[in-house]
């Protein structure tokens, strides 16, 4: 596949890549300003102009994955046979500049319940750029009228209508973050279940009352996972000195507690937040 179709890949596996371009040219050398290539993990995709320009420009694209960069980077090949190389001479007279943008996959986050407060929360969300899933074991919750005002934003919206929405939340890519709201508070139990049995999510929250939290939280512990684990969940969401139980309301809440999150992937918690939504 070429650079574009390689770019159209890399999204739609969640994978991270960084684009390498041709930036200027003097005098001679094997491709022109503006020819690009794609780098990732574990392949590359079209081309720069080879030899030890190319070979260098994947090692260097490779490391700035491996240390997860997120700010473009410049380099400056002499094509001459008295320039230090790496992989290899390449006496093609000229000078050639490269810029390389690390290409971060879109976070994606999965929302659990598109009742009330998860459809006002699908349309904040979908004016972002994520991969947004919506799952509901209700049919009627997912039909294309009712979420006319969801689906026309940046986001790219997945919709699964599911009567076990725990299978879909096990087929989740590495580093989703998990938002549980359904209907019913024996489905939210049977998610959060779920959802501690995988380790590589990026975070899961459940709405709800410290009262509901106290309940699942026993539970949970009953079913056997250990408390480090099941302090992964955070309940209840939201942000606490929001006024307010409107459903719009909730659900600003939990996107901005949410992006807050996304802008500070690092952060670690110690357990659940006391970051009450005023929801049962």
């Amino acid at each position: 596949m070429d650079w574009l179709d390689a770019l159209q890949h890399l999204r739609s596996t969640g994978a991270p890549g960084v684009l390498a371009t041709v930036t200027e040219v003097r005098g001679h050398a094997p491709r022109e300003a503006g020819a690009k290539m794609v780098v990732g993990a574990d392949g590359t995709w079209d081309s720069i102009g080879g030899g030890n320009l190319e070979a260098t420009v994947v090692a260097r694209a490779r490391a700035l994955l491996a240390a997860g960069a997120a700010e473009p980077e410049s380099m400056t090949f002499s094509l001459s046979e008295h320039a230090a190389v790496e992989h290899g001479r390449q006496c093609c007279g000229g000078v050639v500049g490269v810029l390389l943008e690390p290409l971060r996959p879109r976070p994606v986050v999965a929302v659990f319940g598109v009742g009330h407060v998860g459809h006002e929360l699908a349309r904040i969300l979908s004016r972002l750029p994520l991969e947004l899933h919506l799952v509901d074991s209700r049919a009627g919750r997912l039909d294309p009228p009712v979420l006319a005002d969801v689906t026309g934003g940046p986001a790219r919206v997945h919709l699964h209508h599911s009567p076990v929405p725990e299978a879909v939340l096990g087929g989740l890519p590495p580093g989703a973050r998990v938002l549980i709201m359904s209907h019913d508070h024996a489905e939210d139990f049977v998610l959060c279940d779920a959802a501690l049995r995988r380790e590589d999510l990026g975070g899961v929250g459940l709405i709800g009352s410290r009262a509901k939290w106290a309940r699942f939280r026993q539970r949970l512990l009953a079913e056997g996972h250990a408390e480090a684990v099941v302090d992964r969940i955070r309940c209840p969401i939201g942000l606490p000195d929001l006024p307010g139980k409107a459903p719009a309301v909730i659900a600003v809440g939990v996107a901005a507690e949410l992006l807050r999150d996304l802008a500070v992937p690092e952060r670690t918690r110690q357990g659940p937040q006391d970051l009450s939504a005023g929801v049962c």
